[in-house]
């Protein structure tokens, strides 16, 4: 399975099972922590922000949606 889509996987767990609830932590953050590149982060982003699962504050970052 490919980098982003392991890190669409993550993401979408921690937010199904109420570990983020508010902001995603930032694609700088995500890069590091998860040792992927930021394209990689992002990718994983712009995937969950596209199934309305995020949701993205322009200068801000992202978010769950609904909250």
């Amino acid at each position: 399975m490919p980098l982003h889509e392991q890190l669409t996987a993550e993401l979408r767990a921690k937010i199904k099972s109420g570990e983020l609830t508010t902001r995603v932590p930032s694609i700088l953050t995500l890069a590091q922590e998860y040792g992927v590149s930021h394209k990689t982060a992002q990718h994983a982003l712009e995937t969950l922000k596209a199934e309305g699962v995020i949701v993205s504050v322009r200068g801000l970052g992202y978010y769950v949606a609904g909250q």
